[in-house]
């Protein structure tokens, strides 16, 4: 479609509120405590949708689950391997000292010399290095399958997540294609936007991650608990005690510390808002001289901040010393009672060492899952937020047999038509136009009274719910949307310009146009002289707001493209209202040249811009209430005629 637009072009016919995006990050721990995460609806139809983008993906996954398991596995028997080691050191100790002791006890008690001799003539117990070493060189192979095991995990996975997501998204952005401009309307672009980006990237996060963190963990904890129980069922039994005692500590702090960082958020956000107001009309507040008061206001937000902040940093901090000191209760306890049953020849020196390892690492996993627990709620509702969009309804799809215009003239006719956005309000119950070819139409009425709805039927950005419009005598619905909007050229009142060159965005209007081509069309448009006096003229950079140029030369810009596009039906959305007086009268008369010969739709406020125009509508809540020349409908004194003398009330 050859058409320069904004932001707001599919759905300027109402104001927007402002956008509130929503926030996609992940939810997870917050100064050490489980943030409750976004709750999805529909939690079991929105995992089977989910595991349908994952089943091609199936047996790649059940490799990554088979890899995580033994990465974890070997990685578990590494402390009870290192148990072996420092048993096996602890019996030659052992044997030496018994030699020792066995040699004193000799002397002491006077035994024969010959005797005391041959003792001290054997040859010591000694340590074996040959055992200890092969227990290393195992451990060391363990370790090394664990990590490479590990990395062909987290290789796998990555490519998993991201063809999944990329296939999920995709499909959102076929379906985006494939919605009608009323789904743009109900949605801001933040809303959309967030559920592309913010939410595509909270689902690869966790297919990436947390699917794999998840596995590991729950092979860990179970792995650890088998070790344990296979070193000592007493020992075993007293670390786990500690766990519920964790629990509590955790559940107790939390109960508090959430209520302060809920206090926080809502502080922050106040203060942020007080910051962002006060920057922005920085002029406004110095000119009425109300700098003490914002001062004063930002103190007070700030203090209570500053209340709120460090209870919630100070109750979130406590958690693990508090956890740590009941885990170290259950070291003492375990070390107690290991030492005893070491003693008593129960366990050996190295098990007590190899449990105390495990136990470490047991309360790990366990507060890992938590968290994944709270992060795949998150990324469920993500998903269903993304199935909320594959779901929508979408637009009647084009006629395979679509009629084709080669020589399009413009012909517009509108025969009673029937049109609301929703079904149980129309705006238009019975609408008849007829717009020769060529001719020259203007659309006026107060704000909301459908003129921008008019030219949107015309494209079809929307469905009509009875009659019929053709452009030719061609019903439009006959007609592929892209073949309809090429004939269509469009500039409205805020100019829409991407980063790019100025040759860039002027020939945006026309695929593959040339250079002199670009320059007739900035000419035709009074665009060239300003650009000639840019330092790389047509090859000038526009940035992302184009707020490197004037507000009126970036419109000369757009009508400069509609120029360049050679439309046969053109949309003139108040074109020319951010432009100086000079520079209006200027495009008045590009204007004329430009719609000369062709069928132009022109929407205007200021009616003194309109009295040439071959015909006028007059419309009023959804309805064309008058029609004629600027002339005629002076003459009739009714509804145009008060508009247009409410302008000039004052001359």
């Amino acid at each position: 479609m050859s058409q320069t637009t904004s932001d707001k072009q599919d759905n300027n016919h109402k104001d927007f509120s402002p956008m509130r995006p929503r926030h996609g990050h992940r939810r997870g721990v917050r100064g050490g405590l489980a943030v409750p995460p976004e709750k999805a609806r529909d939690v079991r139809g929105t995992l089977k949708r989910l595991w349908a983008y994952l089943r091609p993906q199936r047996y790649r996954m059940l490799l990554v689950f088979c890899l995580a398991v033994l990465s974890t596995l070997f990685a578990i028997a590494g402390p009870k391997l290192i148990g072996m080691a420092v048993n096996k050191i602890g019996e030659g100790v052992m044997a030496g000292y018994n030699h020792y002791v066995e040699l004193e006890q000799a002397v002491r008690n006077n035994m024969p010399d010959w005797y005391i001799e041959q003792l001290r003539a054997q040859v010591q117990p000694g340590f074996d290095f040959d055992y200890i070493a092969r227990i290393l060189l195992v451990l060391l192979g363990l370790y090394l399958l664990s990590s490479l095991f590990a990395f062909l995990m987290a290789y796998i996975m990555s490519s998993v997540a991201q063809e999944t997501v990329y296939n999920m998204r995709n499909d959102v952005k076929d379906k985006l294609d494939r919605l009608p401009l009323s789904y743009f309307d109900r949605h801001t672009h933040g809303e959309i936007l967030s559920r592309v980006t913010n939410d595509m990237d909270n689902i690869a996060n966790t297919l990436q991650q947390t699917l794999t963190q998840l596995i590991t963990s729950v092979v860990t904890l179970a792995g650890i608990l088998a070790m344990m129980l296979s070193i000592s069922l007493l020992m075993t039994l007293i670390a786990l005690v500690t766990l519920p005692l964790s629990a509590l500590v955790t559940a107790v702090v939390a109960r508090y510390s959430q209520r302060f960082f809920v206090q926080q958020q809502k502080t922050l956000g106040e203060l942020n808002g007080h910051v962002e107001e006060m920057y922005g009309g920085h002029k406004i507040v110095k000119l009425f001289g109300h700098e003490r008061d914002s001062v004063e206001k930002f103190k007070e937000i700030n203090q209570r901040l500053y209340e709120v902040g460090w209870k919630a940093q100070f109750m979130s901090g406590i958690i693990f010393p508090a956890i740590n000191f009941v885990n170290n209760m259950g070291y003492v306890l375990v070390v107690l009672v290991g030492g005893l049953l070491v003693a008593q020849r129960a366990i050996f020196i190295g098990d007590v060492q190899a449990f105390i390892q495990y136990m470490r690492q047991f309360t790990h996993p366990i507060v890992q899952v938590a968290n994944i627990t709270n992060i795949l709620q998150s990324t469920i509702a993500s998903a269903e937020r993304v199935f909320e969009v594959l779901d929508e309804e979408e637009q009647l799809p084009d006629k395979e047999e679509a009629v084709v215009l080669p020589f399009p003239r413009g012909e517009v006719r509108f025969d009673h038509v029937r049109f609301g956005y929703s079904p149980e309000a129309l705006l238009m119950e019975d609408l008849s136009i007829h717009v020769k070819a060529g001719q020259t139409v203007a659309i006026v009425g107060p704000t909301g009274a459908g003129k921008t709805t008019l030219v949107n039927l015309i494209m079809r950005f929307y469905e009509i719910q009875g009659g019929s419009i053709t452009v030719d005598g061609v019903d439009i619905r006959d007609m592929r949307r892209g073949d309809l909007r090429t004939m269509f050229g469009m500039v409205l009142q805020d100019a829409w310009l991407f980063n790019g060159t100025i040759r860039e965005n002027i020939g945006y209007g026309k695929e593959g146009a040339s250079f002199n081509e670009i320059v007739a069309a900035a000419k035709a448009a009074h665009a060239h002289h300003f650009i000639m006096t840019l330092p790389d003229g047509y090859e000038t950079v526009l940035n992302e707001e184009a707020s490197n140029i004037s507000q009126g030369q970036k419109q000369l810009l757009t009508i400069a493209r509609a120029v360049l596009a050679d439309p046969p039906i053109l949309i003139l959305d108040e074109a020319t209202s951010n432009v100086d007086t000079r520079t209006e009268v200027l495009l008045q008369r590009a204007m004329k040249s430009l719609m000369r010969g062709r069928t132009s739709f022109v929407i205007a406020h200021r009616l003194s811009t309109i009295r040439d125009a071959d015909l006028i509508l007059v419309m009023n809540q959804g309805a064309i209430v008058e029609q004629g020349t600027h002339r005629s409908l002076l003459a009739q004194g009714g509804f145009y005629a008060d508009l247009y003398h409410s302008q000039f009330a004052a001359g």
